[in-house]
């Protein structure tokens, strides 16, 4: 009997690594937009394609995903999503001989239907591996790992990538996507291998009987997907040109892409907060465990800016924002839709603020959106699937298909951005009424709960 837990808690530690992988290279694509705009010449609808192609991927291989999982299980289709994210980092290497940005975008929307089938398998799958009551708080915590991987990437990217010229050579990009290939390969073979537990759900996948509009927690929570998806990558691809046109601010493209590091690794705490929130802790040690992870990260950012020669200094601001994000935990008194309620608020206000000032002010706004995106992925998964039964699996595809968010936001706001007099500036309107219809979906779901 007690093989089962230790085979599920395997189980998620695996797991845990695809988050971490996608979190990275998703990550990766806000140093490639950038870096790509600079050495193609691009305007910034054309390089906010980068994101298009990336995350149309979602929306064109969600459902044929989930038909290959049914085929394949879990496992094989983890292995083949791996496998199918090996060959998109490959095609990085003729992109930048050739120096074609359509290659690029190929390579892109390859690597991200890799992506899409693990999304498919891996969010449904910590879901179950557990009681139903905590599912939240492990998705938050799978979650957590996927944003390590957002953060280290803007870090190795601006490193690798990003170039202080005039002169942007794209050769940059070949070798880190030609070493992911080959850990994508690898890690492949190594899935191939394992033994991992067979997940089936109770009366099956099939759509027959299924009737979308009978399940307004799940069709509103795929709006609410592709309003989250498309906010969270619209603010991220934005980030190195914001910050690079602030007066006072005065930063040079590196050390802008570096920062981006602070809006994932934000998510990547507020995800650990959360997971400890939702879990069923009570008391006082909850808020104990809670404030362990912005003291650690305060810790970790300062040490790290010391030891690289940055400026300590940052990580006040970065501490500022963490301890904001604290504050405002209560409020959501541990449940899932008024913590997300709340949370959308705070990141409305946060680009109201962003938008009407300069400097510091402005630079922490920004960078702090990305705590508050912390939850949010979790929460609106588990509240539009949680009454699915034998159509979760259905549910999760769709949900999986409406991060096509991702594609349409970040090229809409390079439109705007693209408009005389609006600029990058104040198209970060477009995020803000994203995340207004997070609150509402909050706030009706929450609503729900009370009556249910």
């Amino acid at each position: 009997m007690s093989s089962q837990p230790t085979q599920a808690r395997f189980s998620f530690i695996i797991l845990t690594v695809l988050f971490f992988l996608w979190g990275l290279l998703t990550s990766l694509n806000d140093i490639l937009v950038p870096h790509l705009k600079a050495a193609f010449d691009l305007k910034h609808w054309q390089a906010q394609l980068i994101q298009f192609f990336f995350f149309g991927a979602y929306f064109a291989m969600s459902i044929p995903a989930g038909l290959l999982i049914r085929r394949l299980g879990y496992k094989g289709g983890i292995v083949s999503g791996l496998a199918l994210m090996g060959l998109g980092c490959l095609i990085f290497y003729p992109a930048s001989m050739e120096q074609a940005y359509g290659v690029f975008l190929l390579g892109l929307f390859v690597l991200a239907s890799g992506i899409t089938i693990l999304q498919v398998a891996a969010n449904p799958y910590v879901a179950v591996l557990g009681p139903e009551q905590t599912a939240a708080s492990r998705l938050n915590l799978a979650q957590g790992f996927n944003s390590l991987g957002h953060t280290i990437a803007p870090l190795l990217g601006s490193l690798l990538i990003l170039q202080n010229t005039d002169q942007v050579d794209v050769a940059t990009v070949r070798m880190p996507y030609v070493a992911m290939s080959i850990v994508m390969f690898f890690i492949a073979f190594v899935f191939s291998r394992l033994s991992l537990p067979a997940i089936s759900e109770k009366g099956g996948t099939e759509r027959e009987g299924f009737d979308l509009w009978r399940y307004p927690a799940l069709y509103l929570g795929a709006i609410a997907i592709f309003c989250y998806v498309g906010a969270e990558i619209s603010v991220g691809s934005f980030l190195v040109e914001y910050l690079k046109q602030d007066a006072l601010l005065d930063l040079q493209t590196k050390t802008a892409g570096s920062y981006v590091a602070f809006y994932w690794g934000g998510a990547m705490v507020g995800r650990f907060m959360g997971a400890v929130s939702l879990a069923g802790e009570q008391g006082g040690r909850r808020w104990v465990l809670m404030a362990l992870f912005p003291l650690i990260a305060f810790g970790v950012s300062w040490l790290a800016a010391r030891a690289g020669g940055g400026d300590p200094t940052l990580s006040y601001g970065f501490l500022g924002v963490m301890l904001l994000n604290y504050a405002v935990f209560p409020l959501g008194r541990s449940i899932p839709s008024r913590l997300l309620a709340v949370f959308a608020l705070m990141n409305v206000l946060l680009l109201v603020v962003t938008m009407s000032t300069q400097g510091q002010l402005a630079l922490w706004s920004v960078l702090g959106i990305g705590l508050f995106n912390s939850i949010m992925w979790s929460n609106i998964f588990t509240l539009a699937i949680g009454r699915l039964g034998r159509y979760t699996s259905l549910g999760s595809s769709i949900l999986v298909m409406m991060i096509a968010g991702g594609a349409i936001l970040p090229l809409l706001q390079g439109f705007v951005a693209d408009v005389p007099g609006i600029g990058v500036k104040f198209s970060f309107l477009v995020p803000a009424l994203a995340y207004v219809f997070l609150f509402y979906y909050g706030w009706r779901s929450r609503k729900e709960t009370l009556e249910g």
